[in-house]
């Protein structure tokens, strides 16, 4: 699947209006759960809505079958995430979450698991989500400036608080590696 012409610009433009609105630079870190609240988006533990051991269960049945999960109930939204994740990748399920809301994405195709339907997005939504979560956290100038004083994917993780797997998918695909290969 690729993104449609135009996405990744159109997706830049908007976290930085996201987070100029909240008064950050551009380079700034972002409390992603603090994006959701300006949105009027509680972000919920699914410990505290069920017992854990029932998580510990749907891991067992399929590794990473639930991370998080967006619900809208009477008009709201709620982003409920799973305890068990790293805090890094719980930011990351947070700001994909937020994404298919920021991107007005509809819950319309319908899966099975363990024998429980459930809704979920459309495989081009998914990708759009993760693109725009990821901006989300890493803008393009906050690589770049990460980059110009020498951290690479595991130190910008490290100081925004991310998971490795997102910094290293924001830094090749923003084309910031090949940048610093050239220089």
């Amino acid at each position: 699947m690729t993104l449609p012409r135009g996405f990744k610009a159109n997706a830049e433009r908007a976290a930085a209006e996201i987070r100029a609105k909240m008064g950050l630079r551009p380079y700034s870190p972002v409390d992603i759960v603090q994006v959701a609240a300006e949105r009027g988006i509680p972000v919920l533990d699914a410990g505290d809505l069920i017992d854990i051991q029932r998580l510990e269960e749907i891991e067992r049945l399929q590794a990473f079958a639930f991370s998080a999960a967006t619900f809208k109930i009477e008009d709201r939204h709620f982003i409920v995430t799973n305890p068990i994740r790293t805090p890094e990748r719980r930011v990351s399920d947070i700001a994909h979450e937020l994404a298919h809301v920021c991107l007005e994405h509809d819950l319309s195709e319908i899966r099975e698991f363990a024998g429980i339907p459930f809704r979920t997005c459309k495989p081009d939504e998914e990708e759009q989500a993760t693109a725009f979560g990821g901006t989300l956290m890493l803008p393009r100038p906050l690589l770049l400036r990460g980059a110009g004083q020498g951290l690479g994917p595991a130190e910008i993780a490290a100081k925004y608080g991310v998971s490795l797997e997102m910094a290293r998918f924001r830094f090749n695909t923003t084309g910031v590696a090949r940048q610093l290969q050239r220089h």
